[in-house]
């Protein structure tokens, strides 16, 4: 899966949990913008070069 598509999931999942953030499923909109904000944040730092990683040599 490319980054478009994985774009496209992340966006679908916090536009679907601001929805039910509004409509007042507080239980799901959190975790579904936890999940948005994990699946993010693992795209990011998977994409570090190995130079940006803390080295014990």
């Amino acid at each position: 899966m490319n980054d478009f598509y994985k774009d496209i999931i992340i966006g679908t999942v916090f536009v679907i949990g601001l929805l039910g953030f509004i409509s007042g499923e507080f239980i799901i909109s959190s975790a579904l913008f936890a999940s948005a904000a994990i699946a993010s944040n693992v795209k990011t730092n998977g994409k570090r070069s190995k130079t940006d990683q803390l080295s014990w040599d």
